[in-house]
């Protein structure tokens, strides 16, 4: 349960990140310095909620992997109900790359 709170904080931090990096532009000069600290501030937080999300669809794939490949060596029957939810837990790396495109438009 804590590693679902500090993923989802953390993916929010990003989002935090790249509005916080959009500055007013008063002249030209620092215009081009805030476009350029602003897209780069947003490659980071797209970077950063990419791979925090990959990074718990892994270990989320892993723990349910084990599980589900324990369950159907008992029982092979389970293997229909129990693989979709090796599926789900990929979703969670899915969500992060909406999350990284969210943030660079």
């Amino acid at each position: 349960m804590k590693k679902r709170f500090l993923c989802v904080l953390l993916l929010l931090s990003c989002f935090a990140f790249a509005a916080f990096a959009k500055g007013n532009e008063t002249d030209e000069e620092q215009a081009v310095e805030n476009v350029q600290s602003s897209d780069s501030a947003k490659y980071l937080a797209a970077a950063i909620a990419v791979g925090l999300a990959c990074l718990a669809g892994g270990i989320a794939v892993g723990k349910i992997g084990t599980a589900a490949m324990g369950a159907m060596s008992e029982n092979p029957e389970l293997s229909g109900k129990a693989l979709p939810f090796v599926g789900l837990a990929e979703g969670i790396c899915l969500w992060g790359m909406l999350v990284a495109v969210l943030i660079l438009l």
